[in-house]
């Protein structure tokens, strides 16, 4: 099983403002280039992560983006969820008896919904304060020798 390019970068950008808070807002196209993600991308991204409420947008000269929260109040399985949509491995497990035409009592359903529920509960152990705090020593994206 893999994650997708947005939960990676969207994860990226969480970082990086997370670790510019407090020092005003960042533009995409610095963001972009700090965390090596495409800028048109990142900005649909960003996009999602402010429908979402973790990030707040700001218009005008000196605007950009920042976190709207506390990166210790968002955890990473809010994101993921916002940026990724289910976690589910298999689209079925999360769709009523009624609409799916897979048996729903069958022998997979427990090891999926176990490898969903895992996924879920270490995600949902991490914040971005936590992820932030794993990075090497770096002040707004860039990196001491």
């Amino acid at each position: 099983m893999r994650g997708s390019t947005r939960g990676d970068y969207g994860l990226r950008a969480l970082i990086e403002l997370a670790g510019h808070r407090g020092r005003g807002p960042l533009q995409c196209s610095e963001i972009a280039l700090r965390r090596h993600v495409p800028e048109q991308y990142l900005d649909q991204l960003l996009t999602t992560l402010r429908k979402a409420g973790f990030v707040r947008s700001l218009r005008g000269p000196g605007g950009g983006h920042e976190l709207a929260r506390d990166p210790a109040d968002i955890p990473v399985l809010d994101a993921i969820v916002a940026l990724e949509g289910s976690l589910s491995p298999v689209a079925w497990l999360d769709e009523p008896p009624d609409r799916t035409d897979h048996p729903h009592q069958c022998g997979q359903r427990e090891i999926w919904e176990r490898i969903r529920d895992a996924t879920s509960a270490i995600l949902a152990s991490y914040t971005i304060a936590d992820l932030l705090a794993k990075e090497p020593k770096a002040v707004a994206g860039r990196y001491r020798i």
